[in-house]
């Protein structure tokens, strides 16, 4: 239960308050919860689209953004803007971690979550409105499993930080049977599209996890958020281009 407390925490600006002790492996073992927390995130999106269904699409998108941001507390967007300023231009490994460190938003940071949410709000918008609770469903959990397959097949950029334990003990059987779990919701909810769907959103999020790689060496906590972001939005493109619905 710890560890599901762990993941909610982490994913969700839920009150969880854990008064147990928490070894380092507990950091680890929770990705195993990330899908099913991710999940949970999509059921609350998906069952709020419904009484916003007498609404314009434009105003209902927005509001599915601004819900889901508020949900999470944009922990991911901020490692995404963090991402976009370290990564820019050609930098040591050395220069894009102390940029990544920086609190401040830079300007590629800024233009990155613009560029991010308005491609995030266009999808939304263009998914017929008796499917977008199934995309946001898979959306969540795919992006959240992703997010421990960025820590077991990576090791860490920095030589301490937040997403240190989650890194060093994250475990291949956790993250293979959390995959398998969000494909078989992929299965259910998509049919045999839904693990084509599966498997561009896997690619997409596996190309980004290579690059950081190239980039810094690993993964920060930063970019755990932006392959993330890229996954969710990957998986909303494909969802639309591949007619899910």
């Amino acid at each position: 239960m710890i560890r599901f407390l762990i993941a909610l925490q982490f994913l969700t600006i839920l009150p969880i308050n854990i008064t147990a002790k928490i070894g380092e492996k507990d950091f680890g073992k929770s990705l195993f919860y990330f899908p099913i927390v991710g999940a949970l995130i999509g059921v609350i999106l998906a069952v709020i689209t419904f009484p916003l269904g007498f609404l314009p699409n434009t105003v209902r998108g927005v509001l599915i953004l601004i819900i889901s941001i508020i949900l999470t507390g944009g922990v991911h967007l901020d490692g995404f803007a963090d991402t976009c300023d370290g990564f820019y231009g050609s930098r040591s490994k050395e220069e894009i971690l102390k940029i990544m460190r920086d609190s401040r938003a830079g300007v590629m940071g800024v233009i990155g979550i613009t560029c991010l949410l308005l491609l995030k709000f266009a999808l939304i918008v263009n998914i017929p409105r008796d499917f977008l609770w199934k995309s946001l469903i898979l959306m969540a959990t795919f992006s959240r499993w992703s997010e421990g397959l960025a820590c077991l097949v990576s090791k860490y950029a920095r030589s301490e930080g937040k997403a240190k334990f989650f890194i060093e003990y994250a475990r291949i059987g956790d993250i293979v049977i959390g995959g398998l779990f969000t494909l078989a919701l992929f299965l259910l909810m998509a049919k045999v599209k839904g693990v084509l769907l599966f498997a561009l959103g896997l690619l997409c999020a596996l190309l980004f996890i290579q690059y950081a790689k190239r980039k810094i060496g690993g993964m920060t906590g930063d970019t755990i958020g932006a392959t993330s972001e890229i996954a969710e939005v990957s998986i909303l493109f494909f969802a639309l281009i591949l007619g899910i619905y």
